[in-house]
């Protein structure tokens, strides 16, 4: 981001219209069928582990992270992450994950889901989870799903169904 000044700060009941905007801008009417949107339907994502990106007063990015469980252990999900497509390409997806997901370590999560392309995600620590180790409700290309260990070895042991944690349901 050396050539806009970017803000990142937690996002508030009053950034979700501007929110869905974006999603719809960049995702479409098509995002509603996907497995993870439909996860995110059941749970609230939590808003002190979700984060905007602005520069001056204008929305130009937006990560969530939402409550989960990979069986019976807790975990969080991320996405949508999304960025106005003027603005891509200049770090603000990478500075919302690092944002992110280091509130979700601060506060003593221990393990980050998402459907996802591994190349980019790779580079926020994402890889790959070891097949058959966890199942998603719907159709899924596993090949995307990705595990981050916000503490070393917090994934070890762990296998199941994704769920909502239904501890957070809407």
């Amino acid at each position: 981001m050396n050539d806009v000044a970017l803000t990142i700060l937690h996002e508030t009941q009053a950034d979700g219209p501007a929110i869905e905007r974006l999603h719809e801008r960049t995702f479409g009417p098509g995002r509603y069928a996907k497995t993870a949107y439909r996860l995110r339907e059941q749970v609230a994502h939590s808003l002190d582990l979700s984060f905007t990106a602005r520069v001056g007063s204008l929305l130009v990015g937006s990560v969530r992270l939402s409550p989960v469980r990979i069986g019976e252990a807790k975990a969080l999900l991320l996405g949508p992450l999304t960025v106005e497509p003027p603005f891509r390409d200049r770090g603000v997806g990478r500075a919302l994950l690092e944002r992110a997901l280091n509130d979700a370590r601060a506060k003593g999560h221990r393990i980050v889901l998402l459907v996802g392309d591994e190349p980019y995600y790779s580079q926020v620590g994402f890889k790959k989870v070891p097949k058959g180790r966890a199942t998603m409700p719907g159709p899924v290309d596993y090949n995307r799903l990705l595990v981050a260990e916000l503490e070393s070895g917090a994934f070890e042991g762990v296998s199941g169904t994704i769920r909502p944690d239904w501890d957070h349901a809407r």
